[in-house]
């Protein structure tokens, strides 16, 4: 495939002189591709391309971009393995956590392809009777995305889709870990009819210095960006400079609640999802499990035997469950994470260490015994490792849970469904996850408060991100 930078609708090298940089394998460690390092000058000519494109783009039907859409969400599901594939390459997950994720970023092309044909607006009629008030959604203009290593297709596709299906145009800056499935995704929307210069691909070990640049340009209109907090902190402040929409899907720390009713295997069923879905490397993951004291013991005997029974190696043999994490530094980061955790009176009732496992991967653990103010349960660990703590009441559990600066999502196991609804408006997140472990979906606004981020993803709310209202006023006659 194409490595270089996706300009106006074709491959080119960049203009800044810089050398290629490698994507790796996290389950070989070898170097899997070079890819074109974009430079300021190429930023510079994705917006030009995203600005001329602007016009004629907002003002094309919208069942011509509902098409299109649609178009690449055919090609997308008919390339489906050949996608997944190349997602375990550059990324390392198991072969069917790659499967998962294509399919769910595929959705966001046909849920889009259906909203763009449905934008909202409304007549209201002046109180005082003099005139119509039209209400309608304008295209905001170009839109900046910005999208992290984990999903390297979902990530593209949920800002991507609602983008175009708006009517904006967009330039994406992928991660520098993953970029070889972006630039797959925006090769099949050419492919899928979408015009030159609607959709640019900029990839670049220097990110701060090309988003920099793309937020200090008066043309960039919105930044949808999905990354850490810390990260998310630095480009509000840039965004203000310029008054730029800002969209931000931001870190998670989520907690996983089981009720001392809970049905055990169903919870336990939950959280291998909840916890290991992705190798644990997501927003969403299930970070701090709180357990009631009286079925503490039980289910952590089952959710450790389960655990023991994971498979692990490279994402693509046969078998795999769960495969390296991303990098060195992430793989060691997990590490220093259960080690302080260990340190601190935790024991390892499974897992535990990478001796004898392929590339940046680390074992499934289970930790035992976490005590409430744990080091490690303030941590987002994005990997494979479920610290346990015991409560003794509905009231305890909801503080434990909600004592965090993120809010994204929790999760929460109980038999009763009415003691599930009350702890539910309790606990302060965006979403929540009540006898489910997976929660994302095309349909659902995806998004957290506090500081796991700034308005939503999916559904008719992630299509009204890359919109402005507009009221125009009408003479009532």
């Amino acid at each position: 495939m194409s490595t270089g930078l996706w300009i106006d609708g074709g491959w080119r090298e960049s203009r800044a002189g810089r050398d290629d940089f490698a994507v790796v394998d996290p389950a070989t460690t070898k170097v899997l591709a070079h890819v074109v390092d974009g430079g300021v000058e190429d930023m510079a000519d994705a917006l030009d391309a995203a600005s001329r494109a602007y016009e004629t783009w907002a003002e094309t039907p919208a069942r011509e971009r509902s098409t299109i859409l649609r178009r690449a969400w055919e090609l997308m599901t008919e390339r489906s393995e050949e996608l997944a594939r190349l997602i375990v390459r550059e990324n390392g997950k198991a072969l069917p956590d790659a499967r998962s994720e294509v399919a769910y970023a595929a959705e966001f092309f046909r849920w889009f392809s259906e909203e763009a044909v449905r934008a909202h607006g409304d007549m209201r009629r002046s109180p005082t009777g003099q005139n119509w008030i039209m209400v309608t959604e304008e295209p905001i203009g170009v839109a900046l995305l910005i999208t992290p290593w984990n999903y390297p297709a979902a990530m593209a596709t949920r800002k991507i889709a609602p983008a175009l299906a708006a009517g904006s145009t967009a330039v994406l800056k992928p991660a520098a870990e993953t970029p070889l499935t972006a630039l797959a995704i925006a090769e099949l929307l050419a492919e899928a009819g979408l015009p030159a210069g609607v959709l640019n691909v900029v990839c670049t070990k220097r990110s701060g210095e090309l988003v920099g640049h793309a937020l200090g340009d008066t043309r960039v209109r919105a930044l949808s960006f999905t990354g850490s907090t810390e990260v998310g902190r630095t480009l509000l402040t840039l965004a203000a400079q310029n008054v730029v929409r800002a969209s931000m899907e931001l870190g998670g720390n989520a907690p996983f609640v089981v009720l001392d009713d809970a049905d055990l295997e169903e919870a336990v069923d939950g959280l291998m999802v909840a916890k290991l879905r992705n190798g644990g490397s997501a927003c969403t993951a299930a970070n701090r499990i709180y357990v009631a004291d009286g079925v503490a013991d039980e289910f952590t005997e089952r959710f450790a035997a389960r655990i023991a029974s994971v498979r692990h190696g490279n994402g693509l043999d046969d078998g795999v469950e769960l495969g390296p994490l991303v990098n060195e530094s992430t793989q060691r980061k997990v590490a220093e994470l259960v080690d302080g955790a260990v340190r601190a009176g935790a024991s390892i009732a499974a897992g535990g260490g990478h001796d004898g496992l392929p590339g940046y991967s680390y074992r499934a653990t289970v930790l035992a015994d976490v005590k409430p103010d744990a080091e490690i349960l303030r941590h987002e660990i994005f990997g494979p490792v479920a610290p346990i703590v015991r409560f003794e009441s509905d009231a305890q559990a909801v503080a434990l849970a909600n004592d965090s600066e993120f809010g994204l999502i929790s999760y929460l196991y109980t038999r009763d469904l009415d003691r599930g609804l009350a702890v539910s408006r309790r606990l302060r997140s965006g979403m929540v996850g009540l006898n489910r472990g997976v929660v994302s979906d095309p349909a659902a606004p995806f998004g957290g408060v506090k500081q796991s981020g700034i308005g939503r993803e999916g559904a008719a709310e992630g299509m009204r991100e890359f919109t402005e209202l507009k009221y125009t006023a009408i003479p009532f006659h």
